[in-house]
């Protein structure tokens, strides 16, 4: 009896945490999409939802969040970082990824994951795309804990185990085959990219996620027509790393929903790209992270600037912008959320309309991850992820690397307001 009791008090519990109401009052509420304001606004968010926007009052006895001197807008988005990796590039240097992979165990890796999923939360990042690099399927049960409740961080679109031509992002040893797994499949024949494919979709991958020309040898337009084809027929999007012109050409050519990194793309290139309308998520970093972990200090400043050149000539042709950081390194002074959003600066350099920063940030990268029925608005039926900072972002894009109220699915995370 006393078992039973308490089972079914603990229902009750459970019940009025899923049913509980809360009433945020807005002072200004930014539409990304619109890149409108709309002024003393009250959200109403019931079972993790948002039940309603508008100017009128808030249902009497329900829990009040004033923000009533906050720029409120949907929380961001980012669409390509790896949680499963913390690199100390002082200890590795340029070869830090491949040494990380080597030293550090998946429980190691799991618990920075945990660590970088709660710092991305915090920032306003409410979403993310982890696109590998994560061992065998860290990522997914990453994913699962967040899901479940077992531990804080955003909603998560992962990749599981990249594939790629042999040799992934790396250099094969012939005594040593085995130290390309598990971070790589090395799928060439189209047996083995369908088995590579397949085996991402049942150990959990939400993307597949492929390396496209890190080799002399790389994937054709066909090749990849191949596998965009075989994800489709599970309902997952390819996302692919290029680094070259040609390897661009080839992935946009087979049908890829985004170019990640896409650091040597001509005009026609860009041209092609939002003709097949192909996002960019364009990692450019920051000239810091070139300095001092990518390239010999004296080339980090020049590449840094010819990357902003090539987001301002993709935001002038139309290509589609997604916010992705890529950041796989950490650092004493900021925590992985801060630290990527600091690359909000590139669009600021480039000249982007803060407008279109922030669609980047938001609902671009909503319809990208294939969630914006669900998320990226703040609107009757979608998820409240909300965040809210003193400054409007409209005005100035770096106002989101100041963020000070973060709900997510109506669970208020942090709130400094």
């Amino acid at each position: 009896m006393k078992f039973a009791a308490s089972l079914a008090a603990l229902c009750v519990l459970v019940t009025q945490a899923l049913t509980q109401t809360i009433a945020i009052k807005a002072g200004h509420l930014v539409d990304p999409e619109t890149g409108t304001v709309k002024t003393n606004q009250t959200i109403v968010v019931e079972n993790g939802r948002i039940k309603s926007v508008g100017d009128a009052a808030a249902p009497v006895g329900v829990q009040m969040v004033d923000l009533s001197n906050a720029w409120v807008m949907p929380g961001m988005f980012d669409c390509h970082t790896h949680v499963c990796m913390s690199v100390d590039s002082e200890k590795y240097g340029h070869d830090a990824l491949y040494r990380f992979d080597l030293d550090n165990t998946a429980p190691m890796r799991a618990l920075y994951a945990v660590g970088n999923c709660k710092e991305f939360l915090n920032a306003g990042i409410t979403t993310i795309r982890d696109v590998g690099n994560s061992g065998r399927y860290i990522d997914t049960d990453v994913r699962r804990a967040i899901e479940m409740g077992a531990i804080e961080g955003p909603t998560m679109i992962n990749a599981g185990r990249i594939i790629a031509p042999f040799g992934g992002q790396y250099f094969a040893n012939p005594d040593r085959p085995e130290l390309l797994e598990p971070e790589y499949f090395a799928a060439d024949t189209r047996d083995e990219m369908t088995k590579a494919i397949r085996e991402n979709i049942h150990f959990g991958a939400r993307v597949i996620k492929i390396v496209v020309d890190d080799q002399r040898y790389i994937y054709s337009a066909d090749d990849i027509k191949f596998i965009v084809a075989e994800a489709a027929n599970a309902g997952l999007k390819v996302c692919s790393h290029c680094l070259t012109e040609k390897g661009a050409r080839n992935a946009i050519e087979g049908g890829v929903a985004s170019i990640e990194h896409g650091f040597s793309m001509s005009d026609e290139i860009l041209a092609l790209a939002k003709k097949n309308n192909v996002a960019l998520v364009s990692t450019d970093l920051t000239p810091r992270v070139w300095k001092e972990y990518l390239v010999p200090a004296d080339q980090g400043e020049d590449i840094y600037k010819g990357l902003i050149d090539r987001l301002k000539r993709a935001h002038k042709a139309g290509v589609t912008l997604c916010f992705g950081s890529d950041l796989v390194f950490k650092i004493p002074e900021m925590d992985r959320g801060q630290w990527a959003l600091s690359q909000v600066d590139g669009y600021a350099l480039a000249g982007i309309p803060n407008v279109d920063a922030l669609r980047a940030l938001t609902v671009n990268a909503a319809r990208l991850l294939g969630v914006d029925r669900q998320r990226g608005w703040i609107k009757a039926g979608q998820y409240a992820d909300i965040i809210a900072m003193p400054n409007n972002p409209l005005d100035d894009i770096h106002a989101v690397q100041h963020v000070k109220f973060v709900m997510k699915n109506g669970h208020v995370v942090r709130n400094d307001s």
